[in-house]
């Protein structure tokens, strides 16, 4: 026993520091988000941070890391040392849609990612300029087809869902409307209100707040089911265009090769921050869900929904930008 004993803390001393201690003491963990600040995954991030500094005892850091349609900050936290100080909270769009929609996408999203837990559930809604006498997409489609060439539809990025989501309006009721990509919600957001463009798919959050400015309706929820949040709003299947209703979710990933014990803390500190009453209801104020899974079950939805949104851009004929 003596020797096995022995064996055991050489082979405890001779793994890499990081597999020894979660979270170091003192050590921030950074939480790395792809967004500029002030959209909707960041002031999640930013709502659980805090508290999950509290469950595990040391500061957790919010880095924004905008930029190359979230490729920036998934390539830092892919490169980075897997001892849990680094992590990504992403929309799913980095792991599920980037790597259909865009060529030299710098990291693969099963080989150099550790999921973590689920975070978020929330729909994209389609949003029209009031200067289209239209309040759902019937109306709409007998508005578009009797003015050729009057609508703009604007998304926040060249191969993310919004993009997609348009293609596939377009295609499905037969509309003649130009897509115009940004870089980002916020300036495609300010174009929508301004009349600029006339449609667009944007996350819930940001979409309710644009709403308020009284210059846009809401005229469907890209979802599988109404939110519970817009119970009068039907989705865009109920209004006969299928296709649409892949709910979007947001999710916590580590590197590739972290510590089993250390996934683990990271997932439990994670499921008890995300089940607090308090972030529940900072959640639903921007028309999320709040919900935590296993790592397992993550890792299973990232591929189902890799899978499902791969087949929409074949069928779309949609090359890599």
């Amino acid at each position: 026993m003596k020797r096995i004993a022995v064996a055991i803390c050489a082979l405890w001393f001779a793994l890499p520091a990081w597999a020894q201690t979660f979270p170091k003491p003192g050590q921030p963990i950074r939480v790395l988000v792809g967004f500029a600040a002030g959209g909707t995954t960041d002031i999640q991030a930013r709502v659980v941070a805090p508290r999950l500094a509290e469950v595990l005892g040391v500061p957790v850091l919010v880095e924004n890391k905008p930029g190359a349609s979230t490729m920036i900050a998934a390539q830092e936290v892919a490169r980075a040392a897997p001892d849990g100080h680094t992590i990504l909270y992403t929309a799913n769009g980095a792991f599920v849609q980037n790597p259909h929609t865009l060529i030299n996408v710098p990291y693969d999203p099963f080989r150099d990612f550790t999921p973590l837990s689920l975070g978020a559930r929330g729909p994209q809604l389609l949003l029209l300029h009031v200067s289209v006498p239209a309040t759902n997409l019937k109306e709409l489609v007998a508005w578009g087809k009797a003015n050729p060439g009057k609508l703009n539809i604007a998304s926040f990025g060249t191969g993310s869902s919004g993009h997609i989501f348009a293609e596939m309006l377009m295609r499905q009721t037969g509309l003649d409307m130009v897509h115009i990509p940004y870089k980002g919600a916020g300036d495609a957001a300010k174009d929508l209100i301004g009349g600029t463009v006339q449609l667009m798919f944007d996350p819930a959050t940001s979409a309710l707040k644009n709403a308020s400015s009284g210059r846009l309706r809401i005229i469907g929820v890209a979802a599988e089911t109404r939110s519970r949040f817009l119970p009068d709003v039907p989705t865009i299947d109920e209004q006969g265009y299928k296709g649409m209703n892949l709910t979007g979710w947001v999710g916590w990933y580590g590197p590739a090769g972290m510590a089993p014990a250390t996934v683990q803390k990271l997932n439990a500190a994670l499921v008890k921050v995300l089940n607090l009453p308090e972030v529940k209801e900072a959640f639903d104020r921007g028309a999320y869900e709040a919900a935590s899974s296993t790592p397992e079950e993550l890792a299973a939805l990232t591929r189902d929904f890799y899978e499902r949104w791969g087949k929409i851009v074949r069928d779309l004929g949609m090359k890599p930008q």
